[in-house]
C-alpha cells in the first residue's frame, strides 16, 4: 500500500533541496549529543521516513532515498517503510554498502551534500569532509531543512534538573573533577569539551528528564585546569540547583550559549574531545582556534566502573525489581485464558508493579511486550492500533526496566502461555544455556566482550542459529540503560568501542532467537564484573549476578542440556528463591518454590 503521507513530505523536501542546490541530504536519528534515544523534537528521520526505530539514518536524493538500520530493526523497518519508496539498506549484511560507500559510488563530481552538523558526530563528519574533497564537491553543515517543512514540530524538552543525594553517589563532584583533570593531564590537554549527556550528568551528580526514560538534561560542559562550566537550559534550573552548583564551584551558563562560548572565550591550550560524540558543528568551532586531541571522554571509563556505594545501591534496587518480575510472572501464568489480556495490558501491568515500588522514578525504556511472531521483532512496539490479544498458547516475550533512586534496571523473560512446539523449547533451552554459561564464565583480566561472546552464542551457533545484535551492553547508574564503552559482542560495527572488562562494570547478558513470522525468545540477566582468583597466571575475573527472576521451566528441554547446564540452572534458581522469597507473602513463596524447583 502506498504511503501518501511520507511520499508527500519527500516531494516537498526535494523541492527545498532543488531551491538550495542540494543533491544529497543526510538525516540522522541523533540529537545534538549523539544520544541513543532522541526526544520528539529531534526525530527528523522518523518524521521524514515513518521508520520509528531508535537507530537509522536517511539519505535523500532528487529521485530516490535510502534508510540504513541494524539487525534489531530489519523486520520493523521493512514494515514501516512499505509504500514510501524508501529503500532499506541492512547494515553489516553482505554486499550492503555503508552510507559513506554509497555516497562514494553514487555522488558525482561537484555535487553538494547537506546535513545538520549538530546531529552528526565529529568522526563521521570528518569522513564526509574527506569524501566531498575527493569529489570536488561541497559539504553544507549549517542547515536544517527538515525544520522548514515540519509545521507542528514538538518543542524542545526542558525538565527540572535535580542533584542526587550525596550518600548514594560514592564520590563528590570535586573528587570526580580531580580524577578527570588527572586524565586530561595524561593526554596533555588543558581543556575538555563534553557533550555526551550521561557523562555530564555523572560528573556533576545531577539528573534531568529531557530524554524519554533517560534521566539526563540537555547540556554541555567545558572543563579547564581551573574552572568548570556547565551549560543547561535556563528553564530547567531552579534556584536550589543554581546554589548547589555554585557550592561545587561550577559556573552555570545557558545551554544555547555553547557556540558563542567556544568562539569567544579566552581559554587556551589543547582541547580534549571525543570524536564519537562531539558534534561536527562544535568540532568546526574548536578547530578554528585550538589544537584538538581526539580521544575517549575520560568520564566514560570512570563512569562505567561503578564504585562500591553505587554497586550496593544497585544490588538493593535489583532485588526490588526482580520481585516485580516474579509477581508479574505469577499474575500472567494464573490469568491467561481466564481474563482478557493483551500485549498492551500485560505491559501496563508490569509497568504499574514498578510504579508502586519504593524509589521508582521512571521506566528505563518503553516496555517491549511481544506475543508469538511479534516477539521476533527485537524492538517491537505494541500500539492501540496494532497489538495482539494473548491466549493460552505460544510464548510471550517481555523486555522492561526501571529507573530508581539507586539504580537502573533491565530484564527480559520469555514465558510459555500454553502449548508450544518442540522447536520453541529447543530454541529457548539453548538461549538459557548460553546465558548461564556466560554468567558463570571465568576469564583473565584484559579480555573484552569479544572474547566472551561465544560463551552465550555457542549453544545457538551449534544449532546453526544466530541473533543479529550484541549479547550485552553496559548499564548506567540512575542513567542510560545502554551505556558504554563496555559491551559483549563478537562483531564490532563502525564506531563501536572495544575495551577490557574492568571490575565494577555492569553489563547485560541477553542471547536470543528471532524467527520471523513465528516466535522470538530472549532471556536477559544483568551482571557485574568482579575480580576472581589471582595467581601466577594472572588476575582472573568473573561475574556477580544482579537479576533474580525465575526462568520458565515449562520451556526447558533437559534432554539437550549438559550436566553443567542443568547445574547452572538449578543453582541460579536456588539463589532466586533465597534472595526473593523473604520479600514475599506465604502464598507467593509457595509459588516461587515451585517455579524454582530443581530439575
Amino acid at each position: 500500500m502506498e504511503n501518501i503521507r511520507i511520499k508527500r513530505r519527500l516531494e516537498q523536501f526535494r523541492k527545498l533541496m532543488e531551491e538550495n542546490n542540494i543533491d544529497f541530504y543526510y538525516i540522522t536519528t541523533a540529537d545534538y549529543h549523539n544520544s541513543e534515544y532522541a526526544d520528539d523534537f529531534f526525530k527528523e528521520r522518523e518524521f521524514m521516513s515513518g521508520f520509528t526505530g531508535s537507530n537509522g539514518n536517511l539519505l535523500i536524493e532528487k529521485d530516490r532515498a535510502g534508510l540504513w538500520t541494524d539487525g534489531r530493526y530489519f523486520i520493523q523497518a521493512e514494515n514501516e517503510l512499505e509504500g514510501t519508496g524508501i529503500t532499506l539498506f541492512k547494515m553489516a549484511e553482505p554486499s550492503v554498502p555503508t552510507t559513506r560507500e554509497y555516497l562514494k559510488e553514487n555522488m558525482k563530481e561537484g555535487q553538494t551534500l547537506a546535513l545538520d552538523g549538530r546531529t552528526v558526530t565529529l568522526n563521521f563528519g570528518k569522513e564526509l569532509d574527506k569524501l566531498i574533497e575527493e569529489k570536488k564537491g561541497s559539504l553544507v553543515y549549517e542547515i536544517d531543512l527538515v525544520d522548514t517543512i515540519w509545521e507542528e514540530r514538538p518543542g524542545r524538552k526542558s525538565e527540572t534538573v535535580f542533584a542526587l543525594p550525596e550518600e548514594i553517589c560514592g564520590k563528590t563532584v570535586e573528587e570526580k573533577l580531580e580524577e578527570v583533570r588527572k586524565k586530561m593531564e595524561e593526554k596533555e590537554a588543558s581543556n575538555l569539551v563534553l557533550s555526551k549527556l550521561d557523562d555530564i550528568m555523572w560528573l556533576f551528580n545531577i539528573r534531568g528528564g529531557d530524554v524519554e526514560c533517560n534521566p539526563v538534561a540537555l547540556s554541555y560542559a567545558v572543563i579547564t585546569k581551573d574552572n568548570s562550566y556547565l551549560f543547561l537550559q535556563k528553564q530547567a534550573v531552579t534556584e536550589e540547583i543554581r546554589q548547589w552548583l555554585e557550592k561545587q564551584s561550577v559556573e552555570l551558563k545557558e545551554y544555547d550559549e555553547i557556540n558563542n562560548f567556544l568562539k569567544e572565550s579566552n581559554f587556551s591550550g589543547k582541547v580534549l574531545a571525543d570524536g564519537a560524540n562531539l558534534s561536527f558543528t562544535l568540532y568546526k568551532l574548536l578547530q578554528q582556534r585550538n589544537e584538538i586531541i581526539l580521544s575517549d571522554n575520560p568520564t566514560e571509563g570512570l563512569k562505567a566502573a561503578k564504585n562500591p556505594v553505587e554497586l550496593e545501591q544497585m544490588r538493593q534496587v535489583y532485588l526490588k525489581d526482580s520481585l516485580v518480575v516474579c509477581r508479574f510472572m505469577k499474575w500472567l501464568k494464573e490469568n491467561i485464558g481466564k481474563e482478557p489480556v493483551t500485549e498492551l495490558s500485560a505491559a501496563e501491568y508490569m509497568d504499574n508493579l514498578r510504579r508502586q515500588t519504593e524509589g521508582f522514578l521512571d521506566l528505563s525504556f518503553p516496555t517491549i511486550c511481544g506475543y508469538k511472531e511479534n516477539a521476533a521483532m527485537m524492538h517491537y512496539k505494541a500500539t492501540e492500533e496494532s497489538h495482539k490479544e494473548l491466549s493460552a498458547e505460544g510464548m510471550l516475550l517481555i523486555d522492561c526496566g526501571g529507573q530508581y533512586l539507586g539504580g537502573t534496571t533491565d530484564v527480559t523473560r520469555t514465558y510459555a502461555l500454553g502449548e508450544v512446539t518442540k522447536e520453541m523449547k529447543e530454541h529457548f533451552t539453548a538461549v538459557v544455556m548460553g546465558m548461564l554459561r556466560l554468567l558463570n564464565g571465568k576469564f583473565l583480566y584484559g579480555c573484552s566482550g569479544r572474547n566472551l561472546d561465544i560463551l552465550a552464542r555457542g549453544p545457538l551457533w551449534e544449532m546453526g542459529i544466530d541473533y543479529k545484535c550484541g549479547t550485552g551492553h553496559g548499564i548506567g547508574y540512575v542513567l542510560n540503560v545502554h551505556e558504554g564503552p563496555q559491551n559483549i559482542r563478537w562483531k564490532y560495527l563502525e564506531g563501536m568501542k572495544e575495551v577490557p572488562l574492568e571490575e565494577g562494570m555492569v553489563l547485560s547478558n541477553e542471547p536470543g532467537v528471532y524467527i520471523a513470522g513465528s516466535h522470538g525468545i530472549r532471556i536477559e540477566n544483568i551482571m557485574v564484573t568482579k575480580k576472581d582468583i589471582l595467581n601466577t597466571d594472572g588476575q582472573f575475573m568473573s561475574f556477580e549476578c544482579l537479576t533474580f527472576a525465575p526462568i520458565d521451566l515449562e520451556l526447558i528441554s533437559t534432554s539437550m542440556m549438559e550436566k553443567r547446564d542443568i547445574k547452572n540452572l538449578n543453582e541460579y534458581h536456588k539463589q532466586v528463591y533465597e534472595k526473593i522469597s523473604p520479600m514475599m507473602t506465604d502464598e507467593e513463596r509457595q509459588w516461587l518454590k515451585e517455579v524454582c524447583r530443581e530439575i
